[in-house]
């Protein structure tokens, strides 16, 4: 007969059942933290109650006016709280040459950067420009691979990737614009990613919240009229916050939860699931 006694010291069962800090160690960068409302912010709230500690960018000047609290929040060493624009490969140079400098590891990275100009998000996708469709593909789909590219080598003994995708990349919403297509692009990319980082014990998944008032989605025409919609539509009539959204991250980011990889992970009560 098997023996069925609960081991607290299995290397499966305590990072969850046992540790109440699982990530305790553990190194983590969060991009794309914009203000106190970013899902980004409630993931690494999430991330640093589970015992991380953070290394933060922000995009520039303006943006470090709204984030320098938060990153002070964050206990972040003042020496990974870097500015980052992604099209600028010297300060993603910069970032990563910090992190090595600085820990000389990684274990789990938010990716949580998107933009299109205004035109295109706002206007059809029969009208977009090459132009604007090149920036929105470079800064909001691309940029996981340059990210993902510099994080793998420092990830030694394994880590978790992480993006923000939308219900907008599979259907389609109206007034997205050609962030739907991006969006799909960068799940397309996810999928490529957890399959070739999979052998170094990398996971590399797509966090799809419901609809959260953050300051990008103000950029989106009538988007009270979704929230609406999805507050209606869901099962559970409630729309997610940033934080629940950074808990389900960070029970993700545990070394345990790696096997799952190469999904689109909806965190939105159910709202994907309805018809209509």
């Amino acid at each position: 007969m098997s023996d069925t006694r609960i081991d607290p010291n299995d290397p499966v069962l305590q990072p969850l059942a046992i540790n109440t800090q699982p990530l305790k160690g553990k190194k983590a960068l969060i991009t794309g933290i914009a203000n106190q409302n970013s899902i980004a912010y409630g993931a690494a709230r999430a991330l640093k109650a589970f015992g991380a500690e953070i290394a933060m960018t922000y995009l520039n000047d303006k943006t470090r006016d709204y984030t320098q609290q938060l990153a002070d929040a964050l206990e972040v060493d003042p020496d990974l709280y870097l500015p980052h624009d992604i099209t600028n490969d010297v300060q993603t140079e910069a970032v990563f040459t910090a992190i090595q400098k600085k820990w000389g590891r990684l274990d789990t990275m938010l990716h949580a950067m998107a933009f299109a100009p205004k035109g295109a998000l706002q206007g059809s996708v029969v009208d977009v420009t090459r132009e604007d469709f090149q920036t929105t593909m470079t800064v909001s789909a691309h940029s996981l691979i340059v990210l993902a590219r510099e994080a793998a080598p420092l990830m030694t003994d394994g880590g978790s990737i992480f993006t923000l995708t939308f219900f907008g990349g599979d259907k389609v919403v109206p007034n997205y614009g050609i962030m739907g297509p991006a969006k799909s692009c960068l799940e397309g990319i996810v999928r490529y990613l957890a399959a070739e980082l999979g052998k170094k014990n990398i996971s590399v998944n797509a966090i799809s919240p419901g609809p959260v008032m953050t300051r990008a989605a103000s950029g989106i025409a009538h988007f009270d009229d979704l929230v609406t919609l999805a507050r209606e539509k869901a099962p559970q009539h409630t729309l997610v916050t940033p934080d629940e959204i950074g808990v389900s991250m960070a029970m993700l980011a545990c070394s345990s939860m790696r096997k799952i990889t190469g999904e689109v992970l909806y965190i939105d009560g159910g709202f994907n699931i309805m018809a209509g």
